[in-house]
């Protein structure tokens, strides 16, 4: 949260964290517009004043990434911006140097940080406060927000609206997945049912709160860890690749585990008028079927494509003028 009362999307006065860190932090308008906005970028990338004209992104990553890194990055220079780029060895911090110290020189040097670490959100949060300027957490330990703002853009791309929708999430219920249920309940009438191998579901501290949001929207939230217990209706089947980025299993026999989760032309025809969705990198013969993957139903390529148009979103809304160095 903002210590300043200042909306998420906004820097603050005094020493406090701002950016965007977890979808549950937004309130329904802030996400709505950035999903809005995703959707008016992917229509056209021109339609902007070059918010980012004059500043300097700084692009952090430490664990693997094509999607997010090229779209952040490819997203500040379509702004206007330039860019810093870091690798997982290139800073300081793999010598001992504080988060402190290094968010205060970030602070002094750049106008807003894109961080994929893969560790706790509270070390970008504490990145943002010590050097002032607003982070984007763009995939961390417990959450991937900004994939959630992209799949929400693209089903509202596809469906018109947002409001209603039934959402069957297959696999993990990693960061992705967190992302997914905490954007989705900003919305009302949502149902989602997760569907995930028993030990690998969506935390229930993540669940309780996002259930919290949903009761007063008239949404639902279900897990599940049997496919007899999916629901009859579906308007999305959104699915993720097994093994998370920058995580790894105990049991070396896991993907037996996940084996009966295999999407292919079966089992999308339950649900014979669903989209198929998926986060990407895609590893066909494990979560997915080529079949389904390229097939006409699938939304997977223009969710892709909406990775940059949400960055896009994201960064302009973030953006403001300095207001002081640590």
């Amino acid at each position: 949260m903002v210590a300043t009362g200042r909306s998420l999307l906004g820097l603050p006065e005094r020493a406090s964290e701002s950016g965007i860190f977890s979808l549950a932090d937004l309130e329904d308008k802030e996400l709505d517009q950035l999903v809005h906005r995703s959707r008016e970028f992917f229509t056209d990338r021109t339609g902007h004043d070059e918010p980012l004209r004059g500043k300097i992104a700084g692009i952090l990553f430490t664990k693997t990434s094509t999607r997010t890194r090229t779209a952040f990055t490819t997203a500040a220079l379509r702004l206007g911006g330039q860019v810093i780029s870091y690798g997982p060895h290139d800073l300081q911090l793999e010598t001992g140097e504080s988060v402190e110290d290094t968010g205060r020189v970030f602070g002094r040097m750049l106008d807003i940080l894109v961080a994929r670490t893969a560790g706790p959100v509270a070390r970008l949060k504490t990145l943002s406060w010590a050097g002032g300027i607003p982070v984007v957490n763009a995939m961390g330990q417990e959450e991937h927000p900004t994939q959630g703002i992209c799949d929400l853009a693209t089903m509202g791309l596809h469906f018109g609206a947002l409001d209603g929708i039934k959402v069957l999430y297959v696999g993990e219920g990693n960061n992705s997945a967190v992302a997914l249920t905490h954007g989705l309940v900003h919305y009302t009438g949502i149902e989602l049912t997760l569907l995930t191998p028993p030990g690998y579901g969506v935390p229930e501290a993540e669940l309780v709160r996002a259930r919290a949001r949903a009761a007063e929207r008239g949404s639902s939230i279900r897990q599940v860890h049997a496919l007899d217990e999916a629901p009859d209706a579906v308007d999305v089947v959104y699915t993720a690749r097994w093994q998370t980025t920058g995580t790894s299993k105990p049991n070396a026999n896991w993907r037996e585990e996940f084996r009966y989760l295999h999407i292919d032309g079966a089992f999308m025809s339950r649900w014979p008028g669903a989209v198929l969705m998926h986060d990407l990198p895609a590893h066909r013969g494990d979560e997915i079927s080529s079949e389904v993957l390229e097939g006409d139903r699938s939304l997977a390529w223009t969710q892709a494509e909406m990775k940059l148009t949400s960055a896009m979103a994201v960064l302009e809304a973030l953006i403001q003028p300095r207001q002081g160095s640590q």
